[in-house]
């Protein structure tokens, strides 16, 4: 088994439910997007870029980074979980997360997408994050509907994957 199991194998053989294990990966996945949205802010300062800083707005921001963080995580730990190697799971994890960043509204609105794209769009959650960091960090032009909206389709799709993260999770590792 060696070292490279050893801290897995014991949390796997815990009496813990598995869909905690899954959540608390999930947990510490958003807690490492906190981290690295202070550097974006600090950059912004650095660079002379405008954001908003009224409180709310920053603490929309952090919210939508760990559901995000929290969504992406769940979704690599299905892909670990189907792979098991991790060479193939890098390869295979990248091959399914950029075409969800060019599937979204990050890079280009969704009216000037093509049909079939504009509804990937349409169920692709990020497009809903990036809606979300949008209003929050510069525009303040989403209604509470809107945000509703971003959040509770982060929430749903974060529901799913932990049910199926849940499900492929391994039992044990020998």
């Amino acid at each position: 088994m060696g070292t490279r199991y050893g801290v897995l194998h014991k949390i796997l053989v815990s009496p813990a439910p598995r869909s905690l294990l899954v959540i608390g990966r999930a947990i510490a996945a958003g807690i490492r997007g906190i981290s690295q949205t202070f550097f974006i802010y600090f950059l912004s300062i650095l660079l002379n870029i405008h954001l908003r800083w009224e409180l709310l707005a920053i603490c929309g921001v952090l919210a939508t980074v760990m559901l995000g963080g929290a969504i992406f995580s769940t979704f690599s730990l299905i892909v670990a979980s189907i792979v098991k190697k991790r060479e193939r799971f890098m390869g295979i994890g990248q091959v399914l997360t950029m075409p969800l960043f060019f599937a979204s509204n990050a890079l280009y609105p969704i009216e000037m997408m093509p049909g079939w794209l504009q509804v990937v769009s349409l169920i692709n959650p990020l497009t809903y994050q990036v809606d979300a960091l949008r209003n929050f960090m510069i525009t303040n032009q989403a209604s509470s509907a809107d945000l509703l909206l971003d959040f509770g389709v982060g929430l749903f799709a974060f529901a799913l994957l932990v049910v199926i993260a849940t499900k492929l999770y391994p039992k044990i590792l020998y």
